[in-house]
């Protein structure tokens, strides 16, 4: 195999190891004002233009009922079940609220329920909540919509799997992390082999498009050779997809990670010996590379898409369906509607008591400029379909490609010199070695980096 077909060079990922961002949006978080207009909001929802664009639905559930040790996600600790009906509530309100903003009868492509652990909901609030989802939406039949939600194996049996498969959930992504059981010690999750593999069962038995799984390198006491294991035993259960993250150890912003002992983290040389060994393994098993953290059998639509250029990325990662709006509910989530970008209150007590007021829970968010709209359309195609064909851009914003980014381009000849880009005159390419290091390729377009700390941000690699 010659070098420019090489996936994993070490070399190189020790070279441009960085912090930044993961560009599940452009501008980033960081960019979102606190003095943020919410009326920009509702004239981009009330947008006459925006009627043949689907709609998209995210529902944040907070609640966990034990804490992951490494988990950086806006959760609520607590065994108290009841707290899931005030939010309920407050959710389906909240529903109301975001409805009579649309036009409803935009389809809804897309759904996902995140969190925290959404099956902290009953089965009967599960209910509850996608039928109020049907109430104010137009959802639609199972071939044509991709509607998704995190579960995790401790918290479901396959009688809960089977009822998400009736409520219109067809799509699954299960949390693992490691299969290890001195690492699930260490991270305060203990998840044995059969709850996993029990859940996978029985989504496969009720007729789930899409299984993903979730497994996370750099926790404590991993090696080459217990990770090795674990991606042993997840490829003998063949999810359709699978995230593989880099775990970002940053105890100063999230206090939960104090809990584990750092002198067990692996070293940054075992680390990047895990993740070689995962992309041998996976890819050796036939997974397809889609990018970042991500992998997927041929046949996933994750793989089809990205080879039919027509993957996209949203505020749950790699997506199918491209420019829907996304219209955010709960605590802290985030909605992109039009060239806007709006997030509710972090915290529950301010969430609830927006919604509680008739109003709208948004905080926070921008509104994007053209020159962030181009920027935005620029990362996402190098993220996703891992090139840039400056006739499109010329064409969809009428500039020179070569003169509005000629600095950028001239930053990136030091990546072609390395093997990871092809800049010719009509498109740039990003090259097997730079698949990997895409994250970096992308910052190079992000003008905004200089204006904040990129220690905010995980490492890429």
């Amino acid at each position: 195999m010659t070098t420019d077909a090489v996936l994993f060079r070490p070399d190189l990922l020790a070279k441009y190891s960085a912090n930044g961002p993961r560009y599940t949006s452009y501008p980033t978080a960081l960019q979102f004002r606190d003095d943020f207009d919410p009326a920009d909001y509702l004239r981009a929802a009330a947008d006459p233009g925006a009627s043949t664009t689907d709609l998209s639905l995210y529902f944040h559930i907070p609640f966990c009922d034990t804490v992951c040790f490494y988990c950086g996600c806006n959760k609520v600790a607590t065994k108290n079940r009841a707290h899931a009906r005030p939010y309920l509530d407050q959710m389906k309100r909240e529903m109301a609220l975001q409805a009579a903003c649309f036009d409803t009868h935009r389809p809804v492509s897309q759904l996902h329920l995140g969190g925290g652990t959404p099956t902290f909901l009953s089965h009967d609030e599960l209910s509850e909540l996608m039928a109020a989802a049907r109430e104010h939406f137009t959802l639609l039949a199972d071939a044509d919509s991709e509607y998704s939600i995190e579960v995790d194996p401790r918290e479901a049996s396959p009688d809960t799997i089977a009822h998400l498969r009736q409520l219109g959930f067809n799509r699954l992504s299960l949390g693992v992390q490691d299969f290890d059981p001195v690492v699930q010690q260490a991270i305060n999750r203990v998840q044995p082999f059969d709850m996993t593999a029990s859940v996978m069962q029985a989504a496969r038995d009720t007729g789930y498009h899409s299984i993903g799984v979730d497994l996370i390198y750099g926790l404590p006491h991993q090696t080459v050779e217990s990770f090795s294991r674990t991606l042993d035993t997840m490829l003998e259960l063949a999810p359709d997809r699978l995230s593989v993250f880099a775990y970002a150890h940053m105890p100063q912003r999230f206090k939960m990670q104090r809990q584990m002992d750092p002198t067990a983290l692996p070293s940054t040389e075992t680390r990047l010996a895990i993740l070689q060994r995962v992309v041998e393994r996976l890819t050796g098993a036939g997974y397809v590379y889609i990018g970042m953290d991500h992998f997927a059998l041929p046949t996933d639509e994750l793989a089809r898409a990205q080879a039919q250029r027509t993957l996209h990325r949203n505020f749950q990662g790699y997506s199918t369906r491209a420019e829907c709006d996304l219209i955010g509910f709960g605590a802290s989530s985030i909605g992109k509607v039009g060239d806007v970008y709006a997030q509710n209150a972090k915290d529950l007590a301010g969430y609830v008591a927006a919604i509680g007021a008739g109003r709208l829970a948004i905080t926070r968010g921008v509104r994007l400029t053209t020159d962030d709209r181009l920027r935005r359309d620029v990362i996402t195609q190098l993220m996703c379909n891992l090139e840039l064909r400056f006739d499109e851009f010329e064409a969809a914003y009428g500039i020179r490609f070569a003169n509005t980014f000629e600095p950028e381009l001239e930053r990136l000849r030091a990546f072609e010199l390395d093997g990871l880009v092809t800049i010719s005159p009509d498109k740039l390419e990003v090259r097997t070695a730079g698949r990997m290091l895409v994250r970096n390729i992308a910052i190079v377009f992000d003008r905004y980096l200089g204006q904040q700390t990129l220690e905010r941000f995980s490492r890429t690699v």
